[in-house]
C-alpha cells in the first residue's frame, strides 16, 4: 500500500476529487494549507502598494491506495491539476506498512475498499 499525498490549487480540488471518483479511489482525506515552493510566496498589489505573501492557501489531498492503483491516482491528479503555470502543486508517495477498519477489524487492502 501506498499514501499519495497531493498538494493542489484549491480551485483544482472539486476536478481532482471529480477524477477520483471515476476511477474507484477509496476514500480521502482533504485538508487546507499554507505553504511556499521555489517561488517563496507572491507579490500582490493593493491600492498601488506592494506586498508580500509569504504563505499561499492550498489544499492537501491524501489517499491510501494498493500499490497497483498508485501510477493510475497519480496520472489523476497530475492531469486535472495542471495548469502549466508555477504552483501548480506537488504529489508524494509514502509505503503505508498496514491499515486497520476499525469496525470490521480488516487489515490491509481489504481495509482500504
Amino acid at each position: 500500500m501506498k499514501k499519495i499525498e497531493a498538494i493542489v490549487r484549491p480551485s483544482k480540488v472539486a476536478n481532482v476529487c471529480a477524477v477520483l471518483e471515476t476511477i474507484d479511489s477509496p476514500g480521502l482525506t482533504i485538508t487546507e494549507v499554507e505553504g511556499h515552493g521555489t517561488q517563496n510566496g507572491l507579490e500582490q498589489k493593493v491600492r498601488g502598494k506592494t506586498y508580500k505573501v509569504g504563505l499561499l492557501t492550498k489544499t492537501r489531498i491524501e489517499i491510501v491506495v494498493r500499490d497497483t492503483d498508485v501510477i493510475g491516482v497519480i496520472k489523476a491528479i497530475r492531469e486535472t491539476a495542471f495548469t502549466g503555470k508555477v504552483g501548480d502543486g506537488k504529489i508524494f508517495v509514502y509505503p503505508i506498512e498496514n491499515a486497520v477498519r476499525i469496525r470490521t477489524d480488516e487489515y490491509g487492502d481489504a481495509a482500504l475498499v
